[in-house]
């Protein structure tokens, strides 16, 4: 397994150099650093603006300058600096990552067990009363727009907060102001801040895995080798969770890594709406800064998010079946 992780890793490699040349491509005709110091009152002089030109490499041809910021980040570990605050881009990278990851691991924990759980209880008790309702609720979560729902949570949260008088839920930032001192009590004030966003992230994933596992669940029933199971004698606990769910569990675990992507576009509108210093906040002021270097970065760190989530479903996929080998 370990060699197969390794290969799948050197094989992605290609991949990821490969988008990040088309990325750097299309960001270099959409972003121009230029901008904020074209708008300047008093404007800057000519040669102040060819200096600036300069110094961000624009005189450079475009395949150069994809070389520059490729072996700036291979060799020396750098994503740039910002053409606008001149700090390391890494350096604000690394909290605002930390934050979002936070944010859409838990989405994806909670979400992955709400949706086993309903999934496999629909299944087992397919067209009950708890089948309907559970029907009814996926498909109300799944029409819901990620903004909509995360405007609704927040307003919900502030009318209890203003209804009891009390700070029930925390609407703002992913953590306070003041952090209190002591690891726990900084983990429990992450903790509330993380509610209203991870449910917001989390119900509304579990409503299309929820739906996709009661499907696989639900082929996974009527197979045979599961009436063979049940003719051996096999309880029903043994035979529902041993033979049949760790086979449900396969197209499910390719469907979350497919997902992952989404989540993280989520993740941005999540976290703006809630305030979050993430990669969301990141993203939208390296283009409201008009700063290449720093929407490279966070499109860099999203694709090797989705690559590490793809390598880590492939080697779910032992676990959960022996049959396959990865070798």
């Amino acid at each position: 397994m370990l060699v197969y992780s390794v290969r799948r890793l050197l094989q992605s490699i290609p991949i990821l150099v490969m988008s990040t040349f088309v990325i750097f491509l299309m960001v270099a005709s959409a972003v121009d650093p230029m901008t904020p110091y074209l708008t300047k009152r008093p404007p800057l002089s000519a040669a102040q603006l060819q200096s600036l030109r300069i110094r961000f490499g624009l005189t450079h041809p475009l395949v150069q300058r994809y070389w520059d910021w490729l072996t700036g980040l291979v060799l020396h570990g750098s994503f740039g600096t910002s053409t606008q605050t001149n700090f390391q881009i890494g350096q604000q990278l690394g909290y605002a990552f930390e934050v979002t990851l936070r944010l859409v691991l838990g989405a994806i924990l909670i979400a992955l067990l709400l949706a086993i759980i309903f999934g496999v209880v629909t299944a087992v008790r397919q067209y009950s009363k708890l089948d309907y309702a559970a029907t009814t609720i996926g498909f109300l979560f799944l029409s819901l727009p990620t903004f909509w729902f995360a405007v609704l949570l927040k307003e919900w949260a502030i009318q209890i907060n203003e209804a009891t008088g009390a700070h029930i839920f925390d609407t703002l930032w992913e953590s306070s102001p003041n952090p209190p001192s002591g690891f726990l009590p900084q983990l429990w004030d992450a903790g509330q801040h993380m509610i209203l966003p991870v449910l917001t992230l989390s119900l509304l994933s579990y409503a299309a895995w929820s739906r996709f596992q009661r499907a696989s669940m639900l082929e996974v029933l009527g197979s045979d080798y599961m009436r063979l199971a049940r003719a051996k004698g096999l309880s029903p606990t043994r035979v529902l969770l041993k033979h049949g769910l760790r086979n449900a569990l396969i197209p499910l675990s390719t469907q979350v890594a497919l997902d992952t992507a989404g989540l993280l576009s989520g993740a941005v509108i999540t976290e703006t709406i809630y305030s979050w210093r993430g990669m969301g906040l990141f993203f939208i002021q390296a283009i409201e800064m008009a700063d290449p270097n720093a929407v490279m970065a966070w499109l860099l760190v999203a694709a090797l998010f989705v690559v590490i989530m793809n390598l880590a479903a492939d080697l779910f996929y032992a676990v959960l079946d022996p049959r396959i080998r990865l070798a």
